[in-house]
């Protein structure tokens, strides 16, 4: 079953107003984003482990992709807190598990075969770097098209309109982010198609994650 999979048509989803639905996992809850196939292919979603939910070894065959958005996420190569940025690439494999329990973001097989760099960052520890105006971005990954960053909105920051070549992808983290097409509050996803058009601004402090140049169709 295909789950907002026309990358061609802009989306915003408020997950604060969806329910979490039961995964084949036993305590591994689920908000389903966007998805390709029923239970493989590129997917998004979010992710509750409750505590001691885990799952077998298994493999990522496209790569994994994981911001820890609440609680402490484990697997064989060590453990998470919130704010720990992951990235699994093609091929590798772990069990995953938690023995308190997380919320993870969650994308699954969209790496570039040839993006095999395994990265784990704490942004809670991560300086900031200067950006555009008065923002401040973090860096988390660049491969061919695709940008991935932490960004802060200090509030009443006004962006300029802008386009986005490849597109851009935007999970809200804290705050509200907020353009000519609507609010958006801590936990809502968006995603803008390629040379998608937008005059982003902020009414009070706000951190997104963003990711563009990889909605190329």
């Amino acid at each position: 079953m295909k789950i907002n999979m026309d990358l061609n048509q802009s989306i915003s989803i408020n997950t604060n107003e969806c329910d979490w639905e039961a995964s084949p996992q036993h305590g591994v809850l689920r908000k389903r984003l966007e998805r390709a196939q029923e239970e493989e292919g590129h997917a998004t979603s979010l992710v509750q482990y409750k505590p001691g939910a885990s799952f077998n070894y298994h493999a990522h065959p496209n790569g994994e992709e994981i911001l820890v958005l609440d609680g402490t996420f484990s697997d064989n190569s060590g453990h998470y807190k919130k704010g720990s940025y992951i990235r699994n690439p093609p091929g590798s494999e772990h069990a995953p598990y938690s023995k308190k329990g997380c919320i993870l973001f969650v994308k699954l097989n969209q790496f570039s075969p040839q993006d095999n760099s395994r990265i784990c960052i704490d942004t809670e520890k991560t300086p900031w770097l200067a950006g555009q105006g008065n923002l401040q971005v973090m860096p988390l990954h660049a491969f061919e098209n695709e940008h991935v960053a932490l960004v802060k909105w200090p509030a009443n920051e006004h962006f300029q309109p802008h386009t986005h070549f490849g597109g851009e992808e935007i999970y809200v983290i804290s705050g509200e982010f907020i353009d000519e097409h609507g609010r958006y509050p801590a936990g809502t996803w968006l995603r803008n198609p390629h040379m998608s058009q937008h005059n982003p601004f902020t009414e009070q402090e706000t951190v997104i994650l963003v990711k563009v140049g990889h909605l190329l169709t």
